[in-house]
């Protein structure tokens, strides 16, 4: 059998897009911007329903919901593994009304092992209708790849959503999406908290920021075996974009001399109104035979915010790439403003970015054609289109594993209209 294996690969309506449903690379699963599509039309008949019914039962949402998990579990067990082996699960919304009817429907089929997961609203998905963007990472039973929960001392889990807050399989700890919140769950911790009336008492992006890495990504990854210095991958969501410097600064404190791959895009809103960040992270287990390695590659450097790549394995974990160099938007992406509604600027911009993924794969002992994972955040949904093209150009008819959603404004450089964040895997390891 191939390293990499595209499953159920499908086109979409009458393009030319071809989206790998998932991928198989060695022992992992891959399943990608998943959403209660037909592929052909848009939202499935099932869960749209009758237009004459639109009160009809079971409700709407949760439809969705099921329709979702169905289709994971098919497509797992095609390939020869269950729901159990689960390790990661990733949502995106565009309204906070519907992430009850899909916890729902989770739990329904996942019971009490609902593994490490981060939900934060967006602006808009990709299929008109849709209420749910869903991503899932899981492991092929056998080995010592069996998750088992670790929960930390200390990081409380909401019980609406009763996900495991630390899953380790093999050498791998993962842990879900953490955001600042007291243990009841009813406001921000304390020693995260700003007085409204505190006008210099530290800042909110500040408190919040240094509370999740030192009282809550920290016990979490501990709880594993791991720690901050062998983090591999974190994501970071923002509510207020303009965030973005004072967090860097507070997470460099922490990471800047033992970097892990990053990605920081905004977020329209979280679970807990009070919350300005949420931070989900993986990392490696301290002391075991799986050894974090980071990825260094300088003529990338202005395109990122973490370092090139970290492996940890067969995984390379790619920091998010915008096409930007030291004083902002490359100079051909701004050229070709003009020429945004024929997607001149978007293109260019795709292009700088693969060219930049392509060496940082080849660096990390890899190549583009192993990329397993591809989420796109974009700042209009016109933009995604041109930036599948620019991969089709890349990788002729390779199957692509993607996802998109619409971040919202602004994007955190200006004219960069896509952020892309990336993983891939690497045979032979």
């Amino acid at each position: 059998m191939p390293d990499v294996t595209h499953i159920a690969p499908v086109q979409i309506g009458d393009t030319d897009i071809q989206y790998a449903q998932g991928v198989r690379a060695g022992s992992w699963l891959f399943f990608t911007g998943h959403m209660a599509t037909d592929f052909k039309n848009g939202l499935a008949a099932p869960v749209a329903g009758p237009p004459g019914l639109p009160l009809g039962s079971p409700p709407r949402y949760r439809r969705e919901g099921d329709f979702i998990i169905d289709r994971f579990a098919k497509l797992i067990a095609a390939e020869g593994g269950d729901l159990r082996h689960i390790v990661r699960v990733d949502q995106y919304y565009p309204s906070a009304q519907v992430v009850n009817a899909y916890q729902r429907a989770r739990k329904a089929v996942l019971k009490d092992f609902v593994p490490p997961s981060t939900s934060v609203m967006m602006e808009e998905l990709l299929v008109d209708g849709a209420t749910m963007d869903v991503s899932m990472l899981a492991v092929l039973p056998g080995g010592d790849r069996q998750p088992r929960a670790a929960q930390p001392d200390g990081v409380p889990v909401p019980l609406h959503s009763g996900f495991i807050a630390t899953l380790v399989t093999g050498d791998y700890v993962f842990v879900a999406g953490q955001m600042p919140n007291n243990e009841a769950m009813t406001g921000i911790a304390e020693p995260a908290y700003r007085a409204p009336n505190a006008r210099w008492n530290g800042t909110d992006i500040r408190l919040q920021t240094e509370f999740l890495i030192t009282s809550r990504l920290k016990p979490a990854l501990e709880a594993g075996g791991s720690s901050l210095k062998n983090a591999v991958k974190a994501q970071v969501y923002l509510t207020n974009i303009e965030d973005l410097p004072e967090f860097m600064d507070v997470w460099n404190s922490h990471f800047g001399a033992n970097p892990c791959a990053l990605t920081v895009v905004a977020t329209k809103g979280l679970a807990l109104a009070e919350s300005i960040i949420e931070i989900n992270i993986f990392g490696v287990r301290d002391g075991g035979a799986v050894k974090k390695e980071i990825i260094d590659h300088k003529a990338s450097s202005a395109m990122r915010l973490g370092p090139a790549a970290v492996r940890a394995g067969d995984l390379l974990c790619l920091s998010a790439l915008y096409a930007a160099d030291e004083s902002g938007a490359l100079p051909a992406v701004r050229a070709g403003a003009g020429l945004k509604h024929l997607g001149v600027p978007v293109r260019r911009q795709m292009d700088a970015i693969l060219a930049a993924a392509e060496e940082i794969c080849r660096a990390g002992g890899t190549s583009l054609d192993n990329v397993v994972r591809a989420t796109h955040f974009v700042g209009d949904m016109s933009v995604v289109y041109p930036s599948l093209q620019a991969w089709k150009a890349k990788l002729a008819d390779v199957p692509l594993p993607f996802g998109a959603v619409r971040t919202p404004s602004p994007m955190p450089i200006p004219g960069c209209d896509v952020i892309l964040d990336m993983w891939a895997y690497r045979p032979g390891s």
